[in-house]
């Protein structure tokens, strides 16, 4: 075997690795620079959908491109021993869908191989119109994981934090979750904070309020990492009066971050930031409008402790335009890495209704969100570039009954937030939505999906990120075959 074909196999295996050249090539020249070679075996998880009997969830899939090309099979299981098929993507560039009712939907699990790997994504997405929990609750179904930082996360009273963990292997998963508050680190006085079990292909739910009895604190920062295995994580909130949603994980620990895809009518915006480290940490805030960044009265700055989560009341920050949180070092000589998400509200009174925005890592090359409605201004994208002037393309897939796929250019400024509606002609179904960046950048985003219910208007916002459906792989100048027999 040469050894760009070992390392072209293991890159295939690995899925979401990373394969890097030498940063220098050899004195000899047996190397060349990586070339970027599409992924053959991708994994995703979704949670158990909800505990409501009256739920309506839809799943949505896709992998984006061409269709044709070769061959290649996604399918999302239920993360059960008995593996019952959810759904099952047959091409490229054209959605699948599935629905389930009720609170047996299960936690799902999934492989996606050949040349429906490379950029598979997932929607999960589920109506709830009354009770406790109702609400529009929609989540990315995730790449499984080791690390997972969840601020925004709440013990408060009225708030039911629920982490859902989701072992998609065949050996069992044992994890920790840590839990930080405004005074620092809570402590676990039950003992059963650390060595969760996560039996194999089976979820479990953990309830936040149980891991810190007695203690009602509305700024959390929840930290998960494995002791064996991986799982994926999500965070399920419900809250009394004011709806429920997914708490996606905050991008990983940086000294800047993005969290795209405030509406333009929140009504209330929170945001929830916590610095994992040992250093303090002074960052800007600002809101970048589609006109360009501007800094929120009496909030321009934030100061955060080490180990200390802080929740800052931004109000109405939107005043009517659509935008995007910017955060970044105050000085940038001293950078401390933090986590960041937001709680956004719209309505008031008895027709509120409650959404995260995870801070959100760039799009990339490419990235896609499936679960789009056509109904008017359902769907909506919110495109913010950081550093330049950017140029995307996005494009609208076919739909999952129904469809021809429509593309655009867009132009972002640097600073600034645009937002973007675009549906196939004739959609019927649910259709996808790829972002892909063509110059500048980088460019943050997410999508808002909005479905009103008697006058609620419930909706939900997804961050996009690199798809990662290309890697790194070095090729080999000199052929090792006489070495490997």
């Amino acid at each position: 075997m040469t050894l760009a074909a070992a390392a072209a196999a293991l890159a295939a295996f690995a899925g979401l690795a990373h394969l890097t050249a030498p940063a220098a090539p050899a004195a000899d020249d047996r190397t060349t620079a990586a070339a970027r070679m599409p992924v053959e075996r991708s994994a995703l998880v979704c949670p158990a959908p909800s505990s409501s009997d009256i739920a309506e969830t839809t799943y949505t899939a896709i992998t984006p491109g061409a269709a044709g090309g070769g061959k290649g099979s996604a399918r999302l299981l239920g993360a059960t021993k008995e593996a019952k098929p959810v759904l099952e993507l047959k091409e490229r560039g054209k959605p699948a869908g599935a629905t389930a009712s009720g609170a047996e939907a299960p936690g799902l699990a999934g492989i996606a191989d050949g040349v429906l790997a490379p950029g598979w994504t997932a929607q999960q997405t589920t109506k709830v119109s009354v009770g406790r929990a109702r609400g529009l609750l929609g989540v990315g179904c995730t790449t499984p994981g080791t690390d997972f930082w969840f601020p925004g996360a709440s013990t408060a009273k009225g708030r039911e934090d629920y982490l859902h963990l989701t072992n998609p292997d065949d050996t069992a998963a044992v994890i920790d979750i840590k839990m930080f508050g405004p005074d620092g680190a809570v402590k676990d006085e039950t003992g059963v904070s650390e060595n969760i079990r996560i039996d194999p292909r089976s979820t479990k739910a953990v309830s936040l309020a149980s891991l810190a009895p007695g203690k009602e604190l509305a700024d959390l920062t929840a930290h998960v990492t494995t002791r064996a295995g991986r799982v994926g994580a999500s965070l399920q909130a419900g809250e009394e009066n004011v709806g429920a949603d997914w708490l996606a994980a905050s991008a990983d620990p940086a000294a800047a971050q993005v969290l795209p895809g405030i509406p333009a009518d929140a009504t209330s915006v929170k945001l929830v930031a916590f610095a994992p480290g040992e250093e303090d940490a002074d960052l800007t805030v600002k809101l970048a409008g589609p006109n360009g960044p501007i800094s929120p009265a009496g909030n321009e700055q934030l100061h955060l402790k080490a180990g200390m989560t802080a929740g800052v009341d931004l109000k109405d920050v939107t005043r009517g335009e659509a935008g995007s949180l910017l955060l970044a070092p105050a000085d940038p000589k001293k950078a401390v890495p933090v986590v960041a998400a937001l709680r956004v509200v719209r309505g008031s009174g008895a027709k509120q209704e409650m959404a995260f925005v995870p801070a959100a890592a760039p799009v990339g090359a490419r990235a896609t969100v499936a679960d789009n409605r056509a109904d008017e201004n359902a769907s909506v994208l919110s495109l913010t570039a950081v550093g330049a002037d950017a140029k995307v393309k996005v494009t609208a897939s076919p739909g999952t009954e129904a469809g021809e796929p429509a593309t655009k250019e867009v132009s972002v400024k640097a600073g600034s937030t645009q937002t973007v509606s675009l549906a196939p002609g004739g959609a019927k179904g649910a259709y996808a939505l790829t972002v892909e960046t063509l110059s500048g950048g980088p460019v943050h985003a997410a999508r808002t999906l909005t479905l009103p219910h008697e006058g609620i208007v419930m909706f939900t916002v997804q961050t996009l990120s690199d798809d990662r459906g290309m890697v790194p792989v070095p090729k080999a100048v000199q052929d090792l075959t006489v070495l490997t027999r």
